[in-house]
């Protein structure tokens, strides 16, 4: 553990690192909206330490709802003398208590133990993170990707950090079909590299990801989550007629799934759910507005039928446009007052 802790290089002036090579150290910082590079930047750093300690000791902290002494609770040596990550989740929206232990610690940190901060962003706990970078631990930006360029370069990395070749005109093809959500983009490019035989062409990406796709993927899954089942089930029939391929059609039903399924396990206002998940507070409200539609049988009633879906149109059904139109279906007729 303080080997992998020790390449973090604790210089002020150089502190800044990428969610790609971020190392352990005994403190970092992952600081910015961009939920999905939060997550693969923590990610990365829980895998590190995992492989140099097996043993580690994982704890998660909730930063807005934290109790006095917990922090040096969970960092405490163990008796076993296994080493320490702890995880501190919604930052941004710290309580006064949180903020005094975090600066406290900031003076003595343990040796052997990781505390990854997550700030998502906002000007809450600025004494805090200026005080981390101050002492020149290991901080990473996660800034939403909002130039082509900048997605070009994330998929092209992507495909490289997986030892798969893509076109240059594939690359721009699939930033122009998915790039409004990083996540979705990231998701496309794991597809294409499991899926995809060799070479990343424009013509691979048309077929799953064709340049209308995205907007009727979701046109489908908005209808079918209102449970207007005949615009769902016609607009899904016309996008298959022209082309489109069904896996990113089930995605894009597993992606409104998901996130009303997370809102709907938690409690709170919107800002306050907002943190503590992850998410933009417009998400969150959103999904808030979704959930009031669905019965909790219901919505596992759907999240099974799009799994099962998601299987199908990927090699275990003869016919994946049924299986589509099944969950479609299944989802649509699961929303309340439909």
């Amino acid at each position: 553990m303080a080997a992998a802790q020790k390449r973090a290089t604790r210089s002020p002036a150089s502190n800044t690192a990428s969610w790609r090579d971020i190392a352990p150290a005994q403190i970092v910082l992952v600081s910015g909206p961009e939920e999905y590079l939060g997550i693969r930047a923590m990610d990365r750093i829980r895998s590190q330490v995992r492989a140099a300690a097996p043993d580690v000791e994982l704890s998660r902290i909730n930063a807005a709802g934290y109790e006095a002494g917990t922090l040096a609770m969970q960092v405490s040596p163990s008796l076993f003398g296994e080493s320490k990550l702890i995880e501190v989740e919604a930052v941004e929206g710290m309580n006064d208590a949180f903020l005094a232990d975090a600066l406290r610690y900031l003076q003595q940190p343990e040796q052997d133990a990781v505390v990854v901060l997550r700030h998502a962003g906002g000007a809450r706990g600025k004494k805090l993170l200026d005080a981390v970078r101050k002492d020149g631990w290991p901080v990473v930006d996660c800034q939403p990707l909002k130039k082509d360029a900048d997605k070009v370069s994330f998929v092209t990395s992507e495909f490289r950090a997986a030892g798969r070749r893509i076109n240059q005109d594939a690359v721009q093809a699939l930033v122009n079909a998915v790039g409004a959500d990083l996540s979705e983009l990231a998701a496309a490019c794991a597809q294409l590299i499991a899926d995809a035989g060799s070479t990343v062409t424009t013509d691979t990406v048309d077929k799953y990801y064709g340049g209308r796709i995205e907007a009727t993927a979701f046109k489908v899954a908005d209808a079918a989550m209102a449970g207007n089942a005949p615009v769902a089930l016609s607009t899904l029939r016309h996008a298959l007629a022209t082309g489109a391929d069904p896996v990113p059609l089930v995605a894009a039903l597993a992606s409104k799934l998901r996130t009303v399924a997370r809102v709907a396990g938690a409690s709170g206002s919107s800002a306050q759910i907002a943190a503590e998940l992850g998410m933009q507070p417009w998400l969150v409200e959103q999904a808030q507005r979704d959930v009031r539609r669905w019965t909790p049988e219901g919505l596992v009633r759907s999240i099974q039928a799009t799994a099962e879906a998601d299987a199908q149109v990927k090699g275990l059904s003869r016919d994946p446009v049924y299986a589509v139109e099944h969950a479609v279906t299944v989802i649509a007729m699961s929303v309340q007052g439909r």
